[in-house]
């Protein structure tokens, strides 16, 4: 068995379904979770593409994948695609039996081969973007996941979160104070992000997380979407309808917090 094999095999639907019966309801209370849409992802393999907030620990992701698995049934395969890196990564077991594989397009096309729905945030930076800025689609101009979706004839279903960034205040990405403390030249690491969290208070760079406000989330998953010709254009199709959906969502809301 080779090694991306192996990954996909860690998924454990046993214990995604004790997981989803002690997690997912406090979740869903603190949260006020709500996630519209979830009959739109098709049977067979399908790359579910969406926006996230919240810092190192992103409770939309989270939300998500609870409610996809709550819905279509553990059993159902599905996959996350996760860097190696952070409180969410593949290195913890915890992840590994939820799905989160490695994100380099041979393990995607293994879980399509499965018959899989694999969900992607190509949005890296944009979870410390700053909360004033929580109601903007910022995927970073990744082809990647179009690529993906074209190549191998698998349809994209758009998720649309809002809440996440107003689970604490996020100041900056801190790309100048990473640059001022030469951090990129001796770590590449090129953003050092500032919040209001708590507990810390000051939260430098996120790396132990934090304890969430109790924003409303909600995610809105949208019709899916065939991908053919090209790449820049479907990209801009794509996170321009998000757009439009975050912008409806974000008029919908009363409060932040509140939501």
């Amino acid at each position: 068995m080779g090694e991306v094999e192996a990954a996909l095999d860690e998924r454990d639907p046993d214990f995604i379904r004790r997981r989803l019966a002690d997690t997912w309801p406090w979740v869903r209370r603190w949260f006020r979770a709500e996630v519209r849409g979830l009959e739109l992802v098709p049977d067979g393999p399908v790359l579910v593409v969406g926006n996230h907030s919240g810092g190192n620990l992103t409770p939309d992701s989270v939300i998500l994948a609870l409610a996809y698995n709550s819905y279509a049934g553990a059993d159902r395969l599905s996959y996350a695609l996760s860097d190696d890196i952070g409180p969410t990564s593949t290195r913890a077991g915890f992840f590994r039996k939820f799905g989160a594989i490695n994100p380099h397009p041979r393990y995607a096309r293994a879980a399509f081969d499965r018959g899989a729905a694999v969900l992607v945030y190509p949005g890296n930076n944009e979870v410390h973007r700053p909360t004033w800025q929580r109601h903007r689609i910022d995927l970073g101009g990744r082809l990647g996941w179009v690529k993906l979706a074209r190549d191998h004839d698998v349809p994209v279903v758009p998720a649309v979160a809002i809440g996440g960034q107003e689970t604490a205040l996020f100041l900056t990405r801190g790309e100048g104070l990473a640059r001022t403390l030469r951090l990129d030249r001796m770590f590449g690491i090129h953003e050092l992000p500032l919040s209001l969290a708590l507990p810390w208070g000051l939260n430098i760079g996120d790396f132990l997380g934090h304890i969430p406000l109790p924003a409303k989330i909600v995610i809105q998953l949208l019709p899916p979407i065939t991908i053919t010709g090209d790449l820049r254009a479907a990209y801009h199709d794509i996170t321009t309808h998000m757009q439009t959906t975050l912008t409806d969502l974000a008029a919908q809301r009363r409060f932040p917090i509140i939501g």
